[in-house]
């Protein structure tokens, strides 16, 4: 694997993936319309290349592919900043993914990785954790959101395609550059004097550090055809999160936080069955909770944090 084409790769786990690539020595083209990607996530490097559109512009898409030859992509370019913007998802999430992939048929691309969410299986599972033979849902059961519901359509139509693929769906990522979920919400929060709340929810998060681990692995022919989970097998509750911010930031509250009941849209745990990624790739999570979020908040203090974004529909917030 020498030449690499990352969709979004401007974005969180994009340009964490082409960091880590061109650190061992890879040629990586990036495509991304910095809808939520940021420019400065990628600094100038000899054996990268960035090519600003979308990749629901199909002429676009192919000619990118065509003049790169890549051998292996990275599809994580998504549409997931608003939760009404249905068109959007689908054009991007499900139109753009055919794009992508009917570019990669047509350079004879050797393996590509796509990012899934683990919404594809639901607000109510049927077990936890989670494993690879759970149904997916469709409609209004399927995440609850149209993010979940186009990215799942654009999951089938890569399958569909024929081509080497590894779909990796994923428990919570967190670290450097990212700007969606609640650790930004609460560090921009915290350090601009607004109250904060916490749902009374549990994520499994994992640091982007220990993703990219087996996202590269993925890339360079590691695993087989077909799908796995990226996760650490167990799950925290979110005002652990929340905890862990106030301690990296070295503060104290004067009155404990407010747990909210979560809304529709939302899950109380999405806890998934890691251990056919553990197996095949000899993988697993290794950055404790509180390291990662220090690590982040270092990060937020460094380069700021101007926008957040968040597939789910807001709870409105109460009158002081």
């Amino acid at each position: 694997m020498n030449k690499v084409l990352i969709t979004g790769g401007a974005g969180f786990v994009g340009s964490n993936t082409a960091d880590r690539l061109l650190a061992q020595g890879c040629e990586v083209v990036v495509i991304d319309n910095y809808a939520t990607g940021r420019r400065d996530n990628l600094k100038p490097h000899p054996k990268l290349k960035v090519f600003e559109g979308s990749i629901a512009d199909a002429s676009f898409v192919e000619s990118v592919f065509q003049d790169f030859q890549p051998e292996a992509v990275l599809h994580a370019a998504a549409s997931y900043k608003d939760p009404e913007a249905w068109i959007e998802d689908v054009t991007t999430n499900a139109l753009g993914s055919i794009n992508v992939v009917r570019a990669s048929m047509g350079c004879k691309v050797g393996r590509l990785v796509y990012l899934q969410t683990a919404l594809c299986y639901g607000l109510h599972p049927l077990e936890q954790p989670i494993t690879l033979v759970h149904p997916l849902y469709s409609g209004k059961y399927a995440g609850g959101s149209s993010y979940a519901i186009s990215k799942t359509v654009g999951e089938q139509y890569i399958e569909l395609s024929g081509l080497d693929f590894i779909s990796f769906r994923l428990a919570n990522a967190y670290g450097p550059r990212n700007i969606s979920g609640p650790l930004p919400t609460f560090y921009q929060r915290l350090t601009t004097g607004k109250k904060c709340f916490v749902m009374n929810t549990r994520r499994d998060f994992v640091f982007i550090s220990d993703m990219v681990d087996v996202i590269t692995k993925a890339l360079a022919g590691g695993g087989s055809r077909g799908y796995y989970h990226i996760s650490s097998g167990g799950d925290y509750s979110v005002k652990e999160l929340f905890d862990a911010t106030v301690k990296a930031l070295g503060i104290q509250l004067e009155e404990e936080v407010e747990v909210r009941a979560r809304g529709d849209d939302d899950v109380f745990t999405i806890l998934i069955d890691p251990s056919k990624t553990q197996r095949d790739f000899d993988w697993r999570t290794k950055t404790p909770l509180e390291l990662g979020v220090a690590q982040t908040i270092a990060y937020y203090k460094e380069f700021g944090i101007s926008q957040i974004f968040t597939h789910l529909k807001l709870p409105t917030e109460k009158k002081q």
